[in-house]
Protein backbone atom coordinates (compact mmCIF):
# COMPACT_ATOMS: atom_id res chain seq x y z
CA UNK A 1 0.00 0.00 0.00
CA UNK A 2 1.45 3.28 -1.13
CA UNK A 3 0.32 6.81 0.30
CA UNK A 4 1.10 9.97 -1.52
CA UNK A 5 2.88 13.25 0.11
CA UNK A 6 3.98 16.14 -1.16
CA UNK A 7 7.47 15.98 -0.19
CA UNK A 8 9.60 18.80 -0.29
CA UNK A 9 13.37 18.86 -1.83
CA UNK A 10 16.17 18.81 1.08
CA UNK A 11 18.50 21.70 1.58
CA UNK A 12 16.71 23.79 -1.55
CA UNK A 13 17.25 27.56 -1.02
CA UNK A 14 14.71 28.26 -3.62
CA UNK A 15 11.85 25.84 -1.82
CA UNK A 16 13.16 27.65 1.70
CA UNK A 17 12.82 31.22 -0.02
CA UNK A 18 9.04 30.85 -0.98
CA UNK A 19 8.10 28.98 2.22
CA UNK A 20 9.59 31.83 4.70
CA UNK A 21 8.28 34.27 2.35
CA UNK A 22 4.74 32.71 2.59
CA UNK A 23 5.32 32.25 6.32
CA UNK A 24 6.04 35.89 6.83
CA UNK A 25 2.76 36.78 5.01
CA UNK A 26 0.61 34.84 7.10
CA UNK A 27 2.31 36.55 10.48
CA UNK A 28 0.96 39.52 9.26
CA UNK A 29 -1.72 41.17 10.87
CA UNK A 30 -4.95 41.01 10.35
CA UNK A 31 -5.44 44.38 7.60
CA UNK A 32 -9.23 44.41 6.38
CA UNK A 33 -7.81 47.68 4.13
CA UNK A 34 -4.70 44.98 2.57
CA UNK A 35 -6.71 41.70 2.80
CA UNK A 36 -4.68 38.34 2.61
CA UNK A 37 -6.32 36.39 0.06
CA UNK A 38 -5.11 32.69 -0.52
CA UNK A 39 -6.56 31.09 -4.20
CA UNK A 40 -6.26 27.44 -5.26
CA UNK A 41 -8.34 25.53 -8.35
CA UNK A 42 -8.61 21.66 -8.62
CA UNK A 43 -10.29 19.46 -11.29
CA UNK A 44 -13.85 17.79 -10.80
CA UNK A 45 -14.59 14.72 -12.42
CA UNK A 46 -18.26 14.67 -13.32
CA UNK A 47 -19.85 11.49 -12.86
CA UNK A 48 -23.44 9.78 -13.31
CA UNK A 49 -24.88 6.73 -12.01
CA UNK A 50 -25.35 3.66 -14.71
CA UNK A 51 -28.02 2.50 -12.17
CA UNK A 52 -30.66 3.84 -10.35
CA UNK A 53 -29.42 3.84 -6.56
CA UNK A 54 -31.73 1.97 -4.04
CA UNK A 55 -34.29 3.50 -2.38
CA UNK A 56 -33.12 4.72 1.26
CA UNK A 57 -34.46 2.85 4.04
CA UNK A 58 -35.23 4.49 7.80
CA UNK A 59 -32.36 4.14 9.40
CA UNK A 60 -30.40 2.92 6.69
CA UNK A 61 -27.08 4.40 3.98
CA UNK A 62 -27.91 5.34 0.53
CA UNK A 63 -26.89 2.34 -1.57
CA UNK A 64 -25.07 3.21 -4.99
CA UNK A 65 -23.73 1.07 -7.40
CA UNK A 66 -19.78 0.74 -8.01
CA UNK A 67 -20.64 1.80 -12.14
CA UNK A 68 -20.72 4.69 -13.33
CA UNK A 69 -20.90 6.88 -16.32
CA UNK A 70 -18.39 9.57 -17.60
CA UNK A 71 -19.66 13.01 -17.97
CA UNK A 72 -17.19 14.99 -18.54
CA UNK A 73 -14.69 17.62 -16.40
CA UNK A 74 -14.71 21.03 -14.84
CA UNK A 75 -12.40 23.15 -13.10
CA UNK A 76 -13.00 24.66 -9.20
CA UNK A 77 -11.53 27.90 -8.50
CA UNK A 78 -11.33 29.00 -4.70
CA UNK A 79 -10.63 32.10 -3.15
CA UNK A 80 -10.22 32.78 0.48
CA UNK A 81 -9.52 34.97 3.27
CA UNK A 82 -8.39 33.41 5.76
CA UNK A 83 -8.71 36.26 9.03
CA UNK A 84 -12.02 37.09 7.74
CA UNK A 85 -13.71 33.74 7.19
CA UNK A 86 -14.70 34.67 3.32
CA UNK A 87 -14.35 32.43 0.32
CA UNK A 88 -15.68 32.67 -2.95
CA UNK A 89 -15.83 29.78 -5.30
CA UNK A 90 -15.92 29.25 -8.65
CA UNK A 91 -17.18 26.31 -11.31
CA UNK A 92 -15.74 26.63 -15.00
CA UNK A 93 -15.57 24.44 -18.10
CA UNK A 94 -11.94 24.75 -17.93
CA UNK A 95 -8.69 25.58 -16.20
CA UNK A 96 -7.08 28.31 -19.21
CA UNK A 97 -5.10 31.64 -18.81
CA UNK A 98 -8.54 33.61 -19.42
CA UNK A 99 -10.13 31.44 -16.77
CA UNK A 100 -8.20 32.46 -14.34
CA UNK A 101 -7.77 36.09 -15.21
CA UNK A 102 -11.78 36.55 -15.66
CA UNK A 103 -11.56 34.88 -11.80
CA UNK A 104 -9.06 37.77 -10.63
CA UNK A 105 -11.33 40.70 -12.39
CA UNK A 106 -14.14 38.82 -10.49
CA UNK A 107 -12.26 39.19 -7.05
CA UNK A 108 -11.09 42.78 -7.88
CA UNK A 109 -14.24 44.32 -8.96
CA UNK A 110 -17.04 42.76 -7.36
CA UNK A 111 -15.15 41.14 -4.44
CA UNK A 112 -13.11 44.03 -3.48
CA UNK A 113 -14.09 46.54 -5.87
CA UNK A 114 -12.56 49.60 -3.25
CA UNK A 115 -9.39 47.72 -2.28
CA UNK A 116 -6.29 49.12 -3.34
CA UNK A 117 -4.44 46.33 -2.79
CA UNK A 118 -5.13 42.61 -2.19
CA UNK A 119 -2.31 40.38 -1.06
CA UNK A 120 -2.45 36.83 -3.19
CA UNK A 121 -1.22 33.57 -2.59
CA UNK A 122 -1.48 30.59 -4.67
CA UNK A 123 0.38 28.24 -6.51
CA UNK A 124 2.74 29.22 -9.43
CA UNK A 125 0.55 26.97 -11.82
CA UNK A 126 1.61 28.44 -15.69
CA UNK A 127 -1.79 30.16 -15.97
CA UNK A 128 -1.51 31.86 -12.37
CA UNK A 129 0.84 34.78 -13.99
CA UNK A 130 -0.07 38.51 -15.06
CA UNK A 131 0.84 37.50 -18.57
CA UNK A 132 -2.56 35.78 -18.10
CA UNK A 133 -4.28 39.04 -17.62
CA UNK A 134 -2.54 40.78 -20.94
CA UNK A 135 -3.55 37.82 -23.10
CA UNK A 136 -7.30 38.57 -21.42
CA UNK A 137 -7.70 42.51 -21.33
CA UNK A 138 -6.37 45.10 -23.70
CA UNK A 139 -3.13 46.32 -21.94
CA UNK A 140 -4.84 49.86 -19.59
CA UNK A 141 -7.34 47.22 -18.16
CA UNK A 142 -5.00 44.41 -17.09
CA UNK A 143 -2.63 46.87 -15.89
CA UNK A 144 -5.19 48.46 -13.63
CA UNK A 145 -5.32 44.85 -12.04
CA UNK A 146 -1.77 43.69 -11.65
CA UNK A 147 -1.20 47.27 -10.11
CA UNK A 148 -3.42 45.88 -7.76
CA UNK A 149 -2.19 42.92 -6.79
CA UNK A 150 1.17 41.42 -4.24
CA UNK A 151 1.48 37.92 -5.35
CA UNK A 152 3.28 35.63 -3.43
CA UNK A 153 3.23 32.00 -4.85
CA UNK A 154 4.33 28.77 -2.75
CA UNK A 155 6.97 26.90 -3.73
CA UNK A 156 6.82 23.81 -5.92
CA UNK A 157 5.93 20.95 -3.69
CA UNK A 158 4.50 23.47 -0.77
CA UNK A 159 1.05 22.97 -1.74
CA UNK A 160 0.45 22.63 1.86
CA UNK A 161 1.54 26.36 2.52
CA UNK A 162 -1.62 27.46 0.69
CA UNK A 163 -4.37 27.86 2.98
CA UNK A 164 -6.72 27.81 0.07
CA UNK A 165 -5.77 24.15 -0.27
CA UNK A 166 -7.67 23.36 2.96
CA UNK A 167 -10.58 24.94 1.70
CA UNK A 168 -10.65 23.02 -0.95
CA UNK A 169 -10.32 19.85 1.12
CA UNK A 170 -12.74 21.12 3.27
CA UNK A 171 -15.21 21.41 -0.01
CA UNK A 172 -14.33 18.31 -0.81
CA UNK A 173 -15.67 16.32 2.26
CA UNK A 174 -19.01 18.64 2.62
CA UNK A 175 -19.46 19.11 -0.74
CA UNK A 176 -17.97 16.83 -3.84
CA UNK A 177 -17.36 13.77 -2.24
CA UNK A 178 -20.59 11.82 -4.30
CA UNK A 179 -21.48 11.92 -7.64
CA UNK A 180 -22.82 15.14 -9.66
CA UNK A 181 -23.48 14.61 -12.85
CA UNK A 182 -23.67 18.19 -14.98
CA UNK A 183 -21.61 21.56 -14.19
CA UNK A 184 -25.06 23.24 -13.33
CA UNK A 185 -25.58 20.66 -10.07
CA UNK A 186 -21.94 21.45 -9.56
CA UNK A 187 -22.54 25.08 -9.24
CA UNK A 188 -25.58 24.67 -7.59
CA UNK A 189 -24.00 22.30 -4.98
CA UNK A 190 -20.71 24.58 -5.02
CA UNK A 191 -22.72 27.99 -4.27
CA UNK A 192 -24.76 26.35 -1.83
CA UNK A 193 -21.65 25.15 0.21
CA UNK A 194 -20.05 28.63 -0.46
CA UNK A 195 -22.94 30.15 0.72
CA UNK A 196 -23.17 28.41 4.20
CA UNK A 197 -19.38 28.16 4.56
CA UNK A 198 -19.56 32.22 4.56
CA UNK A 199 -22.64 32.28 7.13
CA UNK A 200 -20.61 30.87 9.80
CA UNK A 201 -17.24 32.51 8.73
CA UNK A 202 -15.39 29.84 8.93
CA UNK A 203 -11.93 31.06 9.87
CA UNK A 204 -8.73 29.48 9.34
CA UNK A 205 -5.83 30.68 12.14
CA UNK A 206 -2.41 29.81 10.84
CA UNK A 207 0.29 29.03 13.67
CA UNK A 208 3.53 27.54 12.12
CA UNK A 209 6.25 30.27 11.42
CA UNK A 210 9.37 30.72 10.11
CA UNK A 211 11.39 30.34 13.25
CA UNK A 212 9.40 26.79 13.71
CA UNK A 213 10.26 25.70 10.10
CA UNK A 214 14.05 26.54 11.14
CA UNK A 215 13.60 24.15 14.18
CA UNK A 216 11.13 21.52 12.62
CA UNK A 217 11.90 21.55 9.01
CA UNK A 218 15.57 21.39 9.29
CA UNK A 219 16.34 19.44 7.02
CA UNK A 220 15.15 21.65 4.34
CA UNK A 221 17.65 24.10 4.73
CA UNK A 222 21.35 24.65 3.25
CA UNK A 223 23.72 22.94 5.25
CA UNK A 224 26.57 25.79 6.25
CA UNK A 225 30.10 24.22 7.73
CA UNK A 226 31.04 26.67 10.74
CA UNK A 227 34.38 28.67 10.04
CA UNK A 228 37.58 27.57 11.51
CA UNK A 229 39.11 29.89 14.05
Amino acid sequence: MNEYWCIPPKENADFIAHMEDILDVYEMPYNPEIPVVCMDEKPYQMLDNRLEPLPVRPGDIQKTDSEYIRKGTCSIFIFVEPLSGWRYASVQEHRTAEDWALEIKHLLTECYPCHEKIILVMDNLNTHVLASLYKCFPAPEARSYAKRLEIHYTPKHGSWLNIAEIELNAMTRQCLARRLMDLETVRQEVSAWEIMRNEDACKVTWHFTADDARNKLASLYPKFSSAEE
